[in-house]
């Protein structure tokens, strides 16, 4: 092998490594927050957003907000969704998505007759020591706010949420009724640390 092509590779090495500890390191820091639906990976997320704010002015239930200058100037103006206070409608026509001229935010390629998959937003939990109907008294107040068919599944009076269907929308955790809510939204890398400490 000649020299030069020797250090090429080293060098293509050397960038490939280092691409990935960034892109590691922006997936670590994006535990904390929840991207608008079909968000690009954190890395390449934050490298496409214009922070233009369209995505935020075209949600329709105004579940996206910016990210404060105190997560630091790297996400300080790009968009998160308020899961914690409101849920995602998953709108039929993604008006976020579609308003992103620079696909930030892109609709998977899909055939003409296929709509996309619904993106997977957060991981939703019940805390069945708060969920009135685990206590005793019936309920049902989150029975009809699930979008998604067979995520909110109900045993006999009890709901319960099939991890593998749930999109973490969390329009149940908003029609809660319980303070504070018996329902919890999680991102999916805060809800495997969680879960890892709880093993």
């Amino acid at each position: 092998m000649k020299r030069r092509d020797f250090f090429k590779i080293g060098a293509r090495r050397a960038a490939g490594a280092v691409a990935d500890v960034l892109e590691e390191k922006a997936e670590s820091r994006a535990a904390n927050w929840i991207r608008p639906p079909f968000a690009r990976r954190e890395l390449d997320f934050l490298l496409t957003c214009t922070r233009c704010d369209d995505c935020i002015q075209a949600c329709p239930h105004d579940v996206i907000f910016k990210l404060p200058a105190t997560l630091g100037v790297q996400v300080v103006g790009t968009p998160a969704l308020d899961l914690s206070n409101k849920g995602c409608h998953l709108c039929q026509d993604w008006p976020c998505v579609t308003v992103c001229e620079p696909a930030a935010l892109a609709l998977p390629e899909a055939s003409e007759d296929d709509e996309p998959d619904l993106p997977r937003l957060a991981v939703a939990r019940i805390d069945t020591g708060s969920c009135l109907p685990y206590a005793g008294p019936e309920c049902g107040a989150c029975a009809h706010a699930c979008p998604v068919p067979g995520a909110l599944i109900w045993q006999g009076p009890r709901p319960s949420i099939v991890a593998d269907v749930c999109t973490g929308c969390a329009l149940c955790r908003e029609a809660c009724i319980t303070e504070p809510k018996s329902i919890s939204i999680a991102t999916f890398r805060r809800d495997e640390e969680t879960t890892a400490g709880d093993q």
